[in-house]
């Protein structure tokens, strides 16, 4: 067994300064093999170390960091990939959005797309009770009651569209 020096750093947080008595969650302990490293660089370190960290933790449990079905190089690559870009979307949203971090903007998208399916799913269950109900008066509509459903359909999609701001003159609006 050989041993080596190593370079250990205390400190304290200062989330909780005012404590009579600091407790062992107050302290985090830095360990270095480069014993002529001082206090700032072994911090600055970390705190780089620890930025790949959060990436890859949020990759993995949001991103859809190498969940393919199909265990192929190929889609490993485009995994990775595609995971790089849905993070930098998120960096860019964060950016425009004035958000304090990448959770904070991933939670208010999710939270948005899941309306948006709620809407679509709450439509799917009206238009069926229209539709059934539209059924029981064929013989008083006759033909025109495909006409009918298009046209509430055509009319929804509308809304739909309106409401979730996705025409395109709002989208040219917004990015004006």
């Amino acid at each position: 067994m050989r041993w080596i020096k190593v370079r250990l750093l205390f400190v304290r947080g200062v989330a909780q300064t005012d404590k009579a008595q600091p407790g062992k969650h107050d302290w985090a302990v830095f360990l270095t093999t480069d014993i002529h490293l001082d206090a700032q660089k072994m911090l600055e370190l970390y705190a780089m170390r620890w930025a790949i960290e959060v990436y890859f933790k949020e990759s993995k449990q949001h991103l859809g960091f190498l969940k393919e079905q199909a265990r192929h190089y190929a889609c490993d690559v485009a995994s990775i990939h595609l995971t790089a870009i849905r993070f930098c979307l998120l960096v860019i949203a964060k950016q425009q959005h004035g958000a304090r971090g990448i959770a904070q903007i991933r939670r208010q998208i999710v939270g948005n797309a899941t309306q948006i399916d709620f809407a679509a799913r709450l439509w799917g269950r009206f238009r069926a009770l229209m539709a059934g109900a539209l059924d029981e008066i064929k013989p008083v509509l006759g033909d025109k009651l495909d006409w009918v459903m298009k046209t509430i359909d055509l009319h929804v999609q509308r809304f739909f569209t309106q409401a979730l701001q996705l025409d395109p003159l709002q989208l040219r609006l917004e990015t004006s």
